[in-house]
């Protein structure tokens, strides 16, 4: 059993490895906590892992508080999404109709913000939806941006 434990871990890895991570860009405070870390709205990039030339940035609200600073609280489904050409884009041949690019868990259970891509093929654009997987109201919180495919630096 021992020698088939790095395919095992491998395996659980790969479908992680296809989403991007994100770097933080910065975070503002929206309300200051007596005790514990301040609520904030806090603002991340990363680049499409498999299209090169579109960068998102997206900010999400992160709650303080002493739940917030022990990575306790659940964080609320509000967020903002733009993506962007940022150099020229190489689309690969075929893309999925809809792919996740990106995933983070907003609580400790059952709640995760997802970005999917999606391709507008007639209008050649590439379309991002942000997606929280908490129902408000019998609706997730939803955000979109879209990307023209266009020419970059006579490319």
């Amino acid at each position: 059993m021992p020698r088939f434990a790095p395919l095992l871990l491998a395996a659980l890895a790969l479908p992680a490895s296809f989403a991007a991570t994100a770097e933080e860009v910065g975070c503002i405070t929206t309300a200051w906590k007596l005790i514990g870390a301040n609520h904030r709205v806090c603002i991340y990039a990363f680049d499409d892992p498999e299209i090169s030339g579109v960068t998102c940035h997206f900010s999400q609200a992160r709650t303080g508080g002493i739940k917030g600073s022990f990575g306790l609280a659940e964080d609320p489904s509000q967020f903002s999404l733009a993506c962007r050409q940022i150099g020229p884009i190489n689309k690969p041949a075929k893309l999925p109709e809809d792919k996740i690019v990106f995933s983070e868990d907003t609580s400790l259970m059952f709640k995760e913000t997802a970005i999917h891509r999606s391709f507008d093929e007639k209008r050649n654009v590439l379309v991002y939806v942000a997606i929280s997987r908490k129902l408000i109201n019998g609706a997730p919180a939803n955000a979109i941006s879209t990307v023209p495919i266009q020419p970059w630096g006579g490319k």
